[in-house]
């Protein structure tokens, strides 16, 4: 589905991801994980064609990306970012769902198609805001108002959804809650996945795959189990950690050890 490789990019202040090449299989959900300012919302930007790489190629199914029009990309990929839940909205939550259906209007359009109110409901409908269409969407509580978000993205029909940190600034039931929507997604639509997580439980629990930065760099790519490990979170985020099994899902569980920042373990081997 999704193909980078050796990618180079980044901004005037010096920050650049470098060499960055991995993939991403039709149906999967990966998480991309790692310090503050490693590149994780960075290398979403360049993904989705925001931030201009200055070496490499980032394909879609095979097709450079760059050689794509953006509607046609609109129609493929859509995004969730990190800064929309920070706008104020004054459009009711069923017109700004229906933002998701301007890649597919045609020339002097103005009216929406059967179509377009039919995939609207249908997305409104998945993501439990049906109820919510006529409120303002600067209205909305946090959970709510991502959901419209989302919906907004479901609307394009994308083949791929990439979403920077969806569950910034919520509490742990709406976080729940979105990632729960974002895995049903995943199994009942086949919808690729990549998604930026700031919190390693979560990214445990729901993503397939990890892909890890640390100062613009992968430093590893892999399952949850090969990725969350006590020896790799200490020398990227250089503080003790213990690993156990969550009890619930079998998956990593990272525990935080209070006052062990600088007082990493000398990993084995």
């Amino acid at each position: 589905m999704l193909r980078v490789k050796n990618l180079t990019c980044g901004y005037e202040d010096g920050f650049f991801l470098k060499d960055i090449t991995f993939s991403v299989n039709d149906g999967e959900l990966m998480g991309i994980i790692g310090p503050n300012g490693s590149g994780k919302s960075t290398l979403l930007r360049a993904i989705s064609r925001v931030l201009k790489p200055l070496k490499g190629e980032i394909l879609f199914k095979g097709e450079r990306i760059d050689r794509m029009g953006f509607k046609e990309l609109a129609q493929k990929v859509a995004v969730v970012s990190q800064s929309a839940e920070e706008i104020t909205f004054n459009f009711t939550v069923k017109d700004y769902v229906l933002l998701g259906r301007i890649p597919y209007r045609k020339r002097f359009q103005i009216l929406e198609t059967k179509t377009d109110e039919r995939v609207v409901a249908n997305t409104m409908s998945l993501t439990d805001i049906t109820h919510l269409s006529e409120r303002n969407v600067g209205e909305l509580s946090g959970g709510e108002r991502q959901r419209a978000i989302i919906a907004r993205a479901l609307a394009q029909e994308p083949e791929l959804l990439l979403l920077d940190e969806p569950t910034v600034h919520l509490d742990i039931g709406h976080q729940i809650e979105i990632l729960d929507l974002v895995k049903r997604l995943q199994k009942e639509r086949n919808l690729t996945i990549v998604i930026v997580l700031h919190d390693l439980n979560l990214a445990s629990l729901y993503c397939d795959r990890l892909l890890l930065l640390k100062e613009g760099k992968i430093y590893s790519i892999g399952t949850t189990e090969q990725i969350l490990t006590y020896s790799i979170i200490e020398e990227v985020y250089e503080t003790p950690v213990v690993v156990e099994k969550n009890p619930v899902s079998s998956k990593p569980l990272i525990c935080l050890v209070p006052g062990g920042k600088g007082k990493v373990r000398k990993n084995e081997g």
